[in-house]
């Protein structure tokens, strides 16, 4: 065979696999991992926080005293050991009994990433629609293209989705004969925007999508992280029928074990397992039985405050350092929780196209185009403050206004730029919110 492209094998492919992309995340960590770049791309947790000495010696003794179970294959749903300590998990944010939540309904899967592709495979045929909001989480993006569906995104303001956008949404999308199966949300402490939804909206939310006959998939990877004052309870807390809820302890655990969960309908549960079980077989037993020992013998509640604590500083320290560095123009979220600030540059600044320029000056961020299905998101960062210190937040936010000054220096010589001429900072201070839309 006598190649003609970089790629032999094109003509070989499925059909789905055509369009597929690289993350814009993933492509960056080459880049950012060095110790000479200050990373605000990622979103790692910081696992120093945790007592590692402990949960070294925890580890070891799951392959030295228990490893006959630990090291062998597992069941498809997962331990019902570690699907108990789920639901006493959920039962913080208000999922519990009384809402119909039960270990029977758990299924364990490989980190939230696998959860989210399972419900696509269940659910989504080529040529169908997800809602989602604009932006939305990179991976979910992945999962959805990889199905061959279309993401129709849904604008987002400060108290989080719109629910009048959704409502609009979800008509035009009907006189134009589209089939849209699910709304894709992520309504505590949002990725990449770190908004979260209302309470008021979650109730709207759910009763528009109730009646137009949408699943709702709920994803909560920071709900158990605010800053100040508790989460509104999810969406899954305020209806059991025809909602998803998708968790991992990526966030408030350890993402190298890599164990997320589903709470499903009823009705869906065994499918879930049938599909893991064809893509997985089983999820680890070790992992399963390390988040499991972890829940029922270390002070994981305690180890929650620890990481809001952290978390809240680093969120401090990179919104000072916004409000202190910021070129005029520039605005910016304020997450309650989370890991993420969601910042719109200064009219004329293009996200993507700065991006060697802040490399060059040893900065990272992530570009607004990641997490819009169109391309759109030009003008948009995303900026992680959970891994990096409060000193390196600082010092990685100069950097980054630097940049974005020398590019704003450049388009006032090569071609004037209509900036605002008042910055725009944090809700409250001189004009409102910056507009998600």
């Amino acid at each position: 065979m006598t190649g003609t492209t970089l790629d032999d094998y094109t003509d070989r492919y499925a059909r789905r696999v055509r369009g597929m992309t690289a993350s814009e995340i993933r492509a960056l960590f080459a880049v950012a991992s060095r110790p000479e770049v200050v990373s605000l791309a990622g979103g790692a947790p910081y696992i120093a926080a945790l007592p590692l000495d402990a949960v070294g010696e925890m580890l070891g003794r799951l392959g030295s005293e228990h490893g006959a179970t630990t090291l062998q294959y597992g069941i498809g749903q997962g331990t019902l050991e570690l699907r108990e300590r789920i639901c006493e998990v959920m039962a913080l944010s208000g999922i519990d009994a009384s809402c119909g939540a039960s270990p029977d309904d758990v299924v364990v899967t490989v980190g939230g990433q696998q959860a989210l592709d399972l419900v696509a495979r269940l659910f989504l045929d080529p040529g169908d629609v997800v809602l989602a909001e604009g932006p939305t989480y990179v991976g979910a993006l992945g999962v959805f293209q990889a199905a061959q569906a279309q993401v129709a995104h849904v604008p987002m303001d400060d108290e989080g989705l719109i629910p009048e956008a959704l409502e609009v949404a979800i008509a035009d999308l009907a006189r134009a004969g589209r089939r849209v199966k699910f709304l894709y949300t992520i309504p505590t402490y949002q990725n990449p925007a770190g908004v979260t939804l209302s309470e008021e909206r979650r109730e709207r939310v759910l009763d528009i999508c109730e009646r137009a006959g949408l699943l709702v998939v709920e994803d909560d990877p920071y709900g158990q992280l605010g800053f100040e004052t508790e989460a509104p309870r999810p969406l899954r807390a305020r209806r059991r029928e025809g909602v998803f809820y998708l968790s991992t302890f990526s966030k408030t655990f350890a993402p190298g074990l890599r164990v997320g969960w589903i709470l499903a309908p009823h009705a869906v549960r065994d499918k879930l397992v049938i599909a893991s079980e064809a893509q997985i077989l089983c999820p680890s037993a070790y992992a399963q039985a390390a988040v499991t020992t972890y829940l029922s013998t270390m002070p994981w509640r305690e180890q929650l405050k620890t990481y809001r604590e952290v978390y809240r500083e680093r969120r401090d320290a990179m919104l000072d350092a916004l409000d202190d560095m910021m070129p005029a123009g520039t605005t910016w979220t304020t997450p309650g929780g989370g890991l993420f600030v969601w910042a719109t540059l200064p009219e004329g600044l293009d996200a993507k196209a700065m991006m060697p320029r802040a490399i060059a000056a040893r900065v990272a961020y992530v570009p607004g185009t990641g997490f819009y299905a169109d391309g759109s998101g030009s003008g948009n960062i995303r900026l992680n403050f959970s891994f990096p210190s409060p000193e390196r937040i600082r010092e990685g936010v100069r950097r980054l206004a630097g940049v974005m000054e020398q590019d704003i220096a450049m388009r006032r010589v090569f071609g004037q730029v209509d900036r605002p001429g008042v910055r725009r900072g944090r809700p409250g201070a001189d004009t409102p919110g910056p507009d998600l839309a």
